[in-house]
């Protein structure tokens, strides 16, 4: 039921601001991580692309279980005076954003092979699997105690993907320009640079996470679940429940189409086109894209024709753009960055009301089971993104390795050609996948979703 005392403020600009920053913070570690990390340790660490993609595919499988674990912390939780979410994003802001850093220690370059993995397997799992999870179950599961209102919830959304929109802006722009230096002619990354990078933009999470904590305010309160966990019913409800299976899908494909374009970028740029400046251009033309033509066009798609009808016309545009611009083989980095842009605006289109998504799907099971479960939902789709995450990274080194890409083969032309192709192909297909599955099998459409926000607020009424 919702927070009725006098004390609470309205909602309004400052809650959407404060989860603004929230994955402003987020992505501070996220972004870098999903860019830069495959890189990080096939150019300077000296990792094997095929191992890298192979240990961030097993750190995903340990998600599966902390993931859950900290959706039934989550739900189980009895409220604070700071609420029941909020709490965890004061607590976790510091050790997410150390453990990022030690990710990025390029003083062990020189180490023997065994413990330059070791290394990166152990900090991975601490940043990724244990306290970026702490942080973005209960800061994900917030968007419903902020506001019952669906509007609201899609104007949450809204402003979440521009705090990522803005951590791309700057992890996108200022990596390239400062974390690369000129060797032979060739743009190669900086170790020291790199490490530098890494704990400034951790410092910058923490300072985002404080301004979140402080400006949001949780209005509706949830009962602490008390039933027993029974994780072979969660997994039958993931199977049975097609509005939950369709955004888990439809989630995986996203990450694993948004994260093999951008984890590309680092190959094809400076490699393939030889152009950091249109590298560092491209996060500052998709994110202006992002903020100034998607967000407000995606919100009004929504509020029209349904967040599912938006999510699907705009992955067949991405799809249509790429295979454009495979076609047209532009010989220019700056042309590139033109499809790329465009492209990224329609995947732009479902990345920004994909929160308000998992809303509707969190209604949804709540009225067909009777029971809430903001925690569980959000952590089973959490795991979802984070397998696209680590998919995407196995894809793009065994596509690499495929190619026989590696430091000293970076310039061969077989190779070069490989790594265009892999930029191209790769998100044609994933934007494909992704309308098919928004299609086929999710289910919420705009009167399916409207009907469901009716019957909840009629319950909640006690009518």
């Amino acid at each position: 039921m919702a927070n009725t005392g006098t004390a609470v403020r309205p909602f309004g600009m400052r809650d959407k601001l404060g989860y603004m920053f929230g994955d402003f913070g987020n992505d501070f570690t996220f972004m870098l991580s999903s860019s830069f990390m495959m890189v990080f340790y096939t150019d300077i660490m000296g990792v094997p692309a095929a191992i890298v993609g192979l240990l961030m595919m097993v750190a995903r499988f340990v998600d599966a279980f902390t993931d859950v674990a900290m959706g039934q912390i989550v739900d189980r939780a009895k409220p604070t005076k700071d609420g029941r979410f909020r709490p965890w994003i004061k607590r976790m802001c510091g050790p997410v954003a150390i453990a990022s850093f030690l990710i990025y220690q390029s003083e062990f370059a020189g180490m023997p092979m065994a413990f330059k993995v070791v290394w990166m397997f152990v900090t991975y799992i601490l940043w990724g699997s244990i306290f970026y999870t702490s942080i973005n179950i209960p800061y994900g599961s917030m968007a419903s105690a902020i506001s019952p209102e669906a509007n609201d919830r899609t104007q949450l959304s809204t402003f979440r993907s521009i705090g990522a929109t803005l951590a791309n802006l700057v992890i996108g722009t200022a990596t390239p320009l400062l974390a690369y230096e000129t060797v032979n002619g060739t743009p190669q990354l900086s170790g020291s640079r790199m490490l530098f990078m890494a704990g400034l933009f951790s410092v910058c999470a923490i300072i985002c996470y404080i301004i979140c904590f402080n400006l949001t305010t949780e209005r509706v309160v949830i009962p602490a679940k008390t039933e027993k966990f029974e994780p072979v019913a969660l997994i039958k409800r993931i199977f049975t429940s097609r509005s939950l299976l369709g955004i888990i899908l439809a989630a995986l494909c996203l990450l694993l189409t948004m994260l093999t374009m951008t984890g590309m970028n680092p190959y094809i740029f400076p490699y393939y086109f030889k152009n950091t400046a249109a590298q560092s251009a491209v996060a500052m033309c998709s994110s202006i894209a992002s903020l100034f033509v998607v967000a407000p066009l995606a919100t009004m798609l929504a509020t029209k024709i349904g967040k599912k009808e938006t999510a699907i016309a705009g992955s067949l545009f991405g799809a249509a753009v790429y295979l454009v611009c495979f076609i047209l083989h532009p010989e220019s980095g700056w042309v590139y960055l033109g499809f790329y842009t465009v492209a990224y605006a329609g995947l732009g289109l479902f990345n920004t009301i994909v929160w308000a998504m998992i809303t509707d799907v969190i209604d949804d099971s709540e009225v067909k089971n009777g029971v809430r479960e903001d925690g569980t939902i959000y952590s089973v789709y959490s795991f979802a993104r984070k397998l696209g995450q680590a998919f995407s990274a196995g894809l793009i080194g065994a596509l690499l390795g495929m190619i026989g890409y590696s430091a000293a083969t970076q310039q061969d032309p077989a190779v070069l050609s490989g790594i265009y192709n892999i930029a191209c192909l790769a998100p044609i297909i994933g934007f494909t996948v992704i309308a098919l599955v928004l299609w086929f099998v999710y289910p919420l459409s705009k009167k399916v979703v409207d009907g469901n926000v009716e019957t909840l607020k009629a319950r909640r009424a006690g009518k």
